[in-house]
């Protein structure tokens, strides 16, 4: 039925031919400047394509579309196959509309439009058609991982055309994963997989596959898994008092973080069960000691333990002695220090003794380099006679009689 109707409507056009040639036998000259102009178009799988052929002048020439299969779609205003996909938006001698709605991939190829001169004269439009990807999926991850252990995220999504890109983020920060493309058809199957050795900083993050393609219009689609992971506790100890003194309200607060949750926790001192006070209170993580005194000084543990582990903190308590607010005049002071004020000033005595002792040293310097520099040898000129003569007025006639050739008292300096 519809080769049959194809082949009327062939015949009918080419009838139309033949009449408006016998009509206008002396136009086939202005004939030639008649020429059909067509626009290649790119749309979404399930979007609607518009089809549109133009003449700037023709002299009541008819225009014609036809698909990728050369069936013809429409001849001038009238339907020739049978699609309630295809429609008709406009038909006049100077244009040819036509729209076809929900778009598949097989109705991507090459569209003719033809306007039925002396020869028939075509213009090719080629539509087309964009597959959009599914919704990814994640795989690989059903159950919380241990700290340590070795996992892997595989996200897939098919359908696309041509193949989408996957990228992968942690939180908000984008890591890189392996990608893999498979050709289904005329679409895309494409993953990607992101391998990871996960350690306690992985917990509660984030991972998101996101899928990014031309057909999504800037509106990616993507998927997260948030990833738990099992590891031993890690302790700490927080306290309320820098110098906490006698008296006052301490609370110590055992903080603690691990997965499973490590409680309850464990609060001992110096190594024993707390004391049976009834200062010392006990609620959940939190130690409170609420008249501290001297007898609470020691070393309090805290301890907490899950099934892959434990950990402990400790925190050493010595209370001072309650001072006034004229005495400590802020928590910065050492209360014992400010207690020794009242007594001597040792600080200026020990200055006084070195600036004493360091002069005494400067003296006793001095004095040597002057004594050493005086130090000499003496020869007289008696002592020089006296050496050869028999007795001492002899020592003295000789000493007079070469006092021309006698030396000089010489001294000798160092």
């Amino acid at each position: 039925m519809i080769l049959k109707q194809h082949l009327l409507l062939t015949l009918y056009s080419f009838c139309g031919i033949l009449l408006k040639a016998a009509a206008t036998k002396n136009k086939v000259k202005g004939g030639q400047g008649q020429f059909p102009i067509a626009q290649n178009v790119t749309v979404t799988e399930g979007g609607t394509a518009n089809l549109t052929c133009r003449v700037d002048h023709n002299d009541n020439t008819s225009l014609q579309w036809s698909n990728p299969a050369q069936q013809t779609l429409y001849f001038g205003d009238k339907k020739a196959l049978r699609d309630n996909r295809i429609e008709l938006v406009r038909a006049s001698w100077h244009e040819l509309s036509i729209s076809i709605s929900d778009v598949t991939l097989s109705d991507e190829g090459q569209y003719t439009c033809s306007l039925f001169t002396m020869p028939v004269k075509t213009a090719k439009a080629f539509l087309t058609v964009l597959g959009v990807p599914e919704k990814p999926q994640i795989t690989g991850y059903s159950k919380a991982a241990r700290e340590g252990d070795k996992i892997t995220l595989t996200c897939m999504t098919s359908g696309s055309k041509p193949a989408a890109d996957i990228r992968w983020f942690r939180n908000e920060k984008e890591i890189k994963g392996a990608k893999e493309v498979n050709a289904s058809g005329k679409t895309f199957t494409v993953k990607s997989t992101l391998q990871l050795l996960v350690d306690r900083n992985d917990d509660g993050v984030a991972y998101t596959c996101r899928v990014d393609h031309i057909s999504l219009n800037s509106s990616p689609q993507q998927a997260t898994q948030f990833v738990e992971v099992h590891y031993a506790p890690l302790v700490e100890i927080t306290h309320s008092l820098i110098f906490p003194q006698e008296g006052q309200y301490l609370k110590l607060e055992c903080v603690s973080k691990g997965n499973p949750s490590p409680d309850p926790v464990l609060w001992t001192k110096d190594g024993q069960d707390l004391p049976d006070l009834d200062r010392m209170i006990v609620d959940g993580r939190e130690l409170t000691i609420t008249s501290l005194n001297k007898t609470d000084n020691g070393t309090y543990r805290c301890e907490a333990s899950n099934n892959l582990g434990k950990s402990s903190a400790e925190y050493n308590l010595y209370v001072y002695a309650m001072t006034t607010s004229k005495e400590l005049p802020g928590p910065a002071k050492d209360p014992n220090a400010l207690n020794e004020q009242n007594g001597p000033d040792h600080a200026v005595i020990g200055g006084v003794v070195a600036v004493v002792v360091f002069v005494t040293l400067c003296l006793i310097i001095v004095l040597g380099r002057y004594l050493a520099r005086h130090k000499g040898t003496y020869l007289t000129n008696e002592a020089k006679g006296a050496e050869d003569a028999p007795d001492a007025d002899t020592a003295i006639i000789n000493a007079e009689g070469n006092q021309a050739n006698a030396e000089e008292k010489k001294e000798y300096f160092i």
